[in-house]
């Protein structure tokens, strides 16, 4: 355990990784380039403002904004202001999403979530929340006492889990006001093709065949609607299972090329590393493995 300057660190003590972190941005950014962590992250813009990019996006951010990152995420934070908050780090083998998503469900709102911003506004009762239970980890941090682990994570589970209904609940208010019936249709059976299909259909043409428009104006709704092309949709996508499998099982990169339709382990493997800028072994041996599961 390190702590320094309302700088809170847990260590594995195996590994030497980080495994779960918490502090305070006060003015200082450290995430004006670009990021590529081994970890969750999650930063409580609470005042400033400016520009997040993201995989292949950018948004807008303002105060009480919550920004969200699974392990290798592509972003950075481009500030107007100065800013201030909190920064809450935390590695797969601390606590892992992919595990635990029935209990906590963020999976696919928090993070991995190819359809929305990675980000949420945090409302006044919320922000009440979100303070007091980062003095709870702060304060079960400094104790090392028995159980600590299993405090921390409870106590992460529930912020993880305020946070995404939050989401959820803006998320469907964003819904109800939209005004065209005919685009969001389209765009939910897109997301349903996707999903049901990704493993092995890859190109945006066979998607915009199955819903008879042409792949040129799919792409002007997926920009218009998700601020990504109908390709980074496909291929975030592939990623998020790929780095599922890498993590939650043993097989080989080469089984879980095949499975996710890629015959040359090669192809997959560059494929993998131009979206996730690592080599699909190097993110296994660093975000971690859980060999519990494979068992």
């Amino acid at each position: 355990m390190i702590i320094q300057n309302n700088n809170f660190t847990l260590i594995n003590p195996q590994t030497g990784n980080l495994a779960f972190k918490i502090y305070h941005l006060e003015k200082d950014n450290p995430f004006d380039h670009i990021q590529r962590l081994n970890y969750y992250s999650l930063i409580w813009i609470k005042k400033g403002k400016g520009t997040l990019k993201a995989d292949f996006s950018e948004y807008d951010f303002k105060e009480n904004m919550l920004l969200s990152f699974s392990p290798y995420q592509p972003f950075m934070v481009c500030t107007k202001t100065d800013i201030s908050g909190v920064v809450i780090h935390f590695h797969p083998d601390f606590f892992c999403i992919h595990k635990h998503h029935k209990e906590v469900a963020c999976h696919g709102v928090l993070f991995n979530n190819i359809y929305s911003p990675p980000m949420v506004q945090v409302e006044e009762k919320a922000t009440l929340n979100f303070e007091m239970i980062i003095e709870q980890l702060k304060d079960e941090i400094k104790k090392s006492d028995l159980a600590q682990y299993e405090l921390l994570i409870s106590y992460l589970k529930i912020f993880l889990i305020t946070a995404s209904r939050l989401k959820a609940e803006q998320h469907n208010d964003t819904q109800k006001v939209t005004t065209t019936k005919e685009e969001p249709f389209i765009l939910q059976n897109l997301k349903n093709y996707i999903e049901t299909h990704y493993k092995t259909k890859h190109s945006a043409s066979e998607y915009a065949n199955m819903l008879a428009i042409t792949p040129k104006a799919l792409t002007r709704l997926t920009k218009a609607h998700f601020n990504k092309t109908l390709s980074d949709l496909i291929s975030e996508r592939i990623i998020i299972e790929a780095k599922r499998e890498l993590y939650l099982t043993n097989k080989t990169v080469k089984e879980i090329a095949y499975e996710l339709g890629y015959k040359d382990e090669y192809y997959f493997s560059r494929f993998f590393k131009k979206n996730a800028d690592v080599s699909p072994q190097l993110y296994r041996d660093t975000v971690g493995f859980d060999k519990a599961s494979a068992i």
